[in-house]
C-alpha cells in the first residue's frame, strides 16, 4: 500500500515518519524548501518514545505527481485545505482514499465535494507536536495516537490493509468501526480547550482558580455536547468523565494548540473549530452563549492579525 504524506510538518512528519521507520512505503508531498531541508538533513524526530533521523526520506513536489497512492494521508490546517486539495489532486486513482486528520468536522464535506464521498475516510489524532527552530519535528509529551475508519463504520478490504500498516508504527495507530463519533469527541474537547484557553489567556488550572472558571470550562463543554447529541453524536458517558477529569484537573498547564497560535501570532482555526459548532448549533436551534463569546475573542484577534 503506497502512502502520500501531505506535508512534513509537526503532524505529518511525526507519524509519516514512523510509519517509514517501521518499513512501510511512504512519500512526503512537500514543498521545494522543506524538500531541501530533508534532504540535507533528513526527517529528525526528538520523542519521549525515542529519537529517530531517517535520512534522504522520499520527497516529492506537486508539479512531479504522476502515479497515484492508495492512501492520502492528510494533516494541514483547515485554512490550508484548498492548497492541499490542488497539490494532492493528481495523486488520487480510482481506488485512492484519503485519511484527513483535520480538526472539526467541515473538511469533510470539502473533500466530499472535491472527490466524491466513498473516497473519503474519517480520521482524526491525538499527539501534541511541533517544528523547533531547526526544522525538526518535537513531540510535547507521551501522547500519540491516531484512528481512521470508514465513516459507516463498516470494515473495509482498504481500511483492514491500512490498519496492518498502522499497527506496526511507533504509536497507537488502529482502524475505528466508531471514527465519526470519535471525531464529535475530539472536537468536544478541543473546541473546549480552544474556547476556554484562548478567551481567558491563561492554562486550565489558571482558569480554575479563577472565580467562575470552572463554571465557564464546564458550560462550555456541556454546550458542545449538546451540538454534537443534536447531530446525533452523543458523546459516551466514559469520555465525558475523562475529559471533565482533564478540565478540572488542579493546576493543570493544559493549553489548547490554539491558544498557542495566538500567543506566536500564528493564523488560528477559529471557523472551522468554532464558528461550525455555532452554525450547527443555529440549525438545531441550541443557545451557545458562551462558545458566541469565546467565537467573537478569536475573529478580533484575526481582525486585529490582519
Amino acid at each position: 500500500m503506497r502512502i502520500l504524506v501531505v506535508g512534513a510538518g509537526a503532524i505529518g512528519g511525526y507519524f509519516g515518519g514512523r510509519l517509514l521507520q517501521s518499513g512501510a512505503d511512504i512519500t512526503f508531498l512537500v514543498r521545494p524548501r522543506r524538500a531541501e531541508e530533508l534532504a540535507r538533513d533528513g526527517l529528525v524526530i526528538k520523542s519521549p518514545h525515542g529519537d529517530a533521523t531517517l535520512p534522504k526520506p522520499p520527497t516529492v513536489l506537486a508539479q512531479d505527481l504522476k502515479q497515484p497512492f492508495d492512501i492520502i494521508l492528510l494533516s494541514c490546517k483547515a485554512f490550508d485545505l484548498d492548497d492541499a486539495i490542488a497539490s494532492f489532486a493528481p495523486a488520487m486513482g480510482p481506488q485512492s482514499a484519503i485519511m484527513p486528520m483535520l480538526n472539526g468536522m467541515r473538511h469533510l464535506d470539502v473533500l466530499d465535494r472535491h472527490f466524491g464521498r466513498e473516497r473519503v475516510l474519517g480520521g482524526q489524532c491525538a499527539i501534541a507536536a511541533t517544528l523547533d527552530a531547526n526544522r525538526h519535528v518535537v513531540q510535547l509529551t507521551p501522547m500519540q495516537s491516531l484512528g481512521f475508519g470508514e465513516r459507516d463504520g463498516s470494515m473495509s478490504a482498504r481500511v483492514n490493509a491500512a490498519n496492518e500498516i498502522f499497527a506496526r508504527g511507533n504509536f497507537d495507530g488502529k482502524a475505528s468501526a466508531t471514527i465519526v463519533l470519535d471525531m464529535w469527541e475530539k472536537w468536544v474537547l478541543l473546541a473546549t480547550l480552544a474556547c476556554s484557553t484562548c478567551l481567558m489567556r491563561a492554562a486550565i488550572g489558571k482558569i480554575l482558580l479563577a472565580p467562575g472558571g470552572r463554571d465557564y470550562i464546564l458550560g462550555v463543554r456541556d454546550e458542545i455536547i449538546g451540538i454534537a447529541t443534536a447531530a446525533g453524536y452523543a458523546p459516551r458517558m466514559p469520555f465525558i468523565e475523562r475529559i471533565t477529569g482533564i478540565l478540572t484537573a488542579e493546576g493543570s498547564p493544559f493549553t489548547a494548540s490554539m491558544f498557542r497560535d495566538i500567543v506566536a501570532g500564528l493564523p488560528i482555526e477559529a471557523d472551522h473549530i468554532v464558528g461550525d459548532l455555532i452554525a450547527r448549533a443555529a440549525a438545531a436551534k441550541l443557545e451557545v452563549s458562551r462558545l458566541r463569546i469565546a467565537y467573537t475573542h478569536l475573529k478580533t484577534y484575526e481582525a486585529q492579525r490582519g
